[in-house]
């Protein structure tokens, strides 16, 4: 689809992390994963909200840490194959799009982890065009700890430079990226912490981003909603599907794709799933 064709929408959910609930109340977030009947409500409620709604959104992306359990945890697979029967609800017309975050492939991947997680979800970069916009998908890992497989690393980064072209010689509509850990959370220069990219790779990316006329990054992983801008390149961190770490509510976040613009808003799985999307997103949809 590298045409244009009108406005769409897409849904966005990160962090089901089956698992995690249990571990975070218990204070064990190592071993202390081993319910989470709690989280597959919640992602079942999350596909039932995505599957109402009308006019159908153009796919529905995962940004990571699809469940609790580390790669060779004990309860991974169970963890891995409770998601997949969840999603398989899915309406078949609504394509899912799955991103690796550090649970899936581990703080620091391996190439061992990276296949493994490849088998199960499909492949950890990549990317997609829908109606006249290019959609990329990374591997965030790579930037955050890519000590244990340099070479997948190096992969990566010639890979997105030949995307990037291919997407100046196409003159796509706009440019959107996927991946687990936000490059930051509010400022471009604020300190390293968990839960960014440090900054050297930071500033490395951010630039090559701006430079490539990427409108918007969006990722999960915080556990909670935050985001600010970079000349122009916003960045867009979403609360998760699962356990909350903030004052957030269990959400997805709704994404407009305009000529113009890409607007977004956080819903709570209940309201979305009980009046779905507002008007004034609506009325963008109409407008062809």
């Amino acid at each position: 689809e590298y045409q244009w064709k009108g406005p769409f929408y897409f849904i966005q959910g990160a962090d089901p992390q089956f698992g995690l609930m249990k571990a975070w109340t218990h204070g064990d977030t190592n071993n202390g994963d081993d319910e989470w009947g709690e989280e597959i409500k919640l992602a079942e409620q999350a596909v039932q909200a995505v599957n109402k709604l009308n006019p159908r959104p153009k796919f529905f992306v995962l940004c990571g840490d699809l469940v609790h359990g580390m790669p060779g945890s004990r309860w991974k697979k169970n963890q891995e194959q409770d998601l997949k029967d969840v999603l398989k609800n899915t309406d078949q017309d609504i394509p899912l799009v799955f991103v690796s975050g550090n649970h899936d492939i581990g703080n620091t991947p391996t190439r061992e982890t990276i296949d493994d997680y490849c088998k199960n979800w499909g492949d950890d970069y990549f990317s997609f065009w829908v109606g006249g916009v290019f959609f990329l998908v990374l591997n965030s890992q790579l930037y955050f700890d890519s000590s244990k497989c340099p070479e997948l690393r190096k992969a990566q980064d010639a890979w997105l430079d030949e995307q990037l072209a291919v997407a100046a010689n196409q003159k796509c509509k706009h440019i959107i990226v996927f991946q687990h850990i936000p490059l930051f959370l509010s400022k471009p220069d604020e300190d390293d912490d968990y839960f960014n990219l440090d900054k050297s790779v930071r500033q490395e990316i951010m630039e090559k981003f701006h430079k490539a006329g990427i409108r918007a990054v969006f990722s999960g992983h915080y556990h909670r909603n935050a985001g600010g801008s970079y000349k122009g390149l916003e960045m867009v961190v979403s609360s998760a599907i699962g356990c909350q770490l903030g004052k957030d509510t269990h959400g997805l976040r709704v994404v407009v794709v305009t000529e113009e613009k890409v607007v977004h808003r956080y819903y709570s799985l209940t309201e979305l799933g009980s009046h779905g999307l507002e008007k004034e997103l609506l009325d963008m949809l109409a407008k062809q």
